[in-house]
């Protein structure tokens, strides 16, 4: 059938693997859990059809994704986020599955997608740092009509976390000591979303971002990002980020943020600082269980408290410099102080440090299999202190 016939050749599919064993160990004496440890392989299946011929091409996306528990007890879960937590008591169920479909429909240069959603916007981040991917419900209109200017908008109604199968409302991240308060009733089934980035020369591209979290808080999102090349195989690049929000009627939110990264590249080293200024009558908003799109993001912590201030400095190395192909490393240390306690005297002071080791085989029966561990120390003055590690073994294996 010749109108089908892109829906068909278009289409690919694959199946990615993720086998992930995580341990958070709480270091102070009265901490509620001593530890989690839990260990789990995942599955996801990603199928994507092409488009029919025509004006109005027509297609449909498919997400299967299925956890399955390797080793968790009562006494270690429920502080990973690894695998669900059951409703009356913390052990974790042997396995948890979630399908999710998508229509889209396309004309020239502009996609509108309907059903599960993951838009990777400075307003909305979908977090994949764990076993299986946080994903949406909603619609998605996205265009590329007009040359170097790429415009999302759309409504997002319900979310299903990183950990669970279920569909549920949204609502806000609170946070430690981000000194967020909701009234009644503090989910919604509406997250409004547009913006536009326009890439201006090959180095500089700027974005304009908007978001309404039903009743809860708007936000105003300015992006800027610059490469300068400095001589042969050196370039320094710029990642500026700014938002404004506000309440929207349901709670008490109010926070500016600014965010500044400067990275260094030279071969294969690159050497990176950060910071980051919160100020306001509150601490970072976002949705519940998604990524704060911010640069002092770290493994555990995103420095988004109210008042808080944070400096990152950071190094990366690509062993394919000296012949070694796949291998990679990175470390950090973040530095968090003037985090507003409310009546507790004092201000708040935190610091992380994350280092990363990550192999991908290049070739063999194994090619591709990736192996990464994942380091983390936390330190801070107003909650627990963790001890992390993560390791994960990822393949992709494509179908067709």
């Amino acid at each position: 059938m010749p109108a089908s016939a892109a829906f068909v050749e278009d289409s690919k599919a694959s199946v990615e693997m993720r086998n992930f064993y995580m341990n958070r160990d709480f270091r102070q004496a009265g901490a509620p859990q001593s530890k989690g440890e839990e260990w789990a392989q995942g599955f996801i299946l990603r199928l994507e059809s092409g488009y029919t011929d025509g004006p109005v091409g027509v297609g449909i996306d498919a997400l299967g994704q299925l956890g399955i528990k390797l080793d968790s007890s009562p006494d270690r879960a429920g502080v990973t986020g690894l695998l669900p937590q059951g409703p009356q008591s913390k052990r974790a169920p042997d396995d948890y599955s979630e399908l999710g479909l998508t229509g889209k429909l396309r004309v020239s240069k502009t996609t509108l997608k309907v059903g599960t959603l993951m838009p990777k916007l400075p307003v909305i981040v979908p977090n994949e740092s764990r076993l299986l991917p946080q994903t949406f419900q909603g619609g998605q209109l996205s265009s590329m009509e007009i040359d170097n200017l790429t415009f999302n908008g759309g409504r997002l109604t319900q979310v299903s976390q990183r950990n669970s199968s279920n569909r549920e409302d949204m609502t806000l991240m609170k946070g430690p000591r981000r000194n967020i308060i909701t009234g009644a009733n503090p989910t919604t089934d509406q997250f409004d979303f547009i913006g536009a980035d326009y890439k201006w020369t090959n180095a500089l591209t700027t974005g304009y971002h908007y978001s309404n979290l039903d009743s809860l808080y708007k936000q105003h999102f300015l992006t800027l990002t610059h490469t300068l090349p400095v001589t042969e195989g050196q370039s320094l690049k710029t990642d500026l980020r700014w938002s404004s929000a506000d309440d929207d009627g349901n709670s008490n939110v109010d926070n500016r943020m600014l965010g500044a990264m400067f990275t260094y590249s030279i071969g294969a080293h690159a050497f990176g600082v950060t910071y980051q200024k919160m100020s306001g009558d509150t601490g970072f908003a976002n949705v519940n269980g998604a990524d704060p799109y911010l640069v002092n993001l770290l493994q555990i912590n995103d420095f988004a408290n109210q008042d808080e201030r944070s400096w990152q400095a950071r190094y990366d190395f690509n062993f394919a410099g000296v012949g070694i192909p796949g291998l990679t490393f990175m470390t950090r240390y973040v530095k968090g102080d003037n985090v507003n306690l409310g009546a507790a005297p004092g201000d708040g002071k935190e610091w992380e440090r994350n280092t990363d080791i990550g192999y991908v085989i290049q070739s063999g029966p194994l090619q591709n299999v990736g192996i990464k561990w994942r380091n983390a120390t936390y330190r801070t003055s107003f909650t627990s202190d963790i001890d992390e590690n993560r390791l994960i073994l990822s393949y992709t294996l494509p179908l067709w």
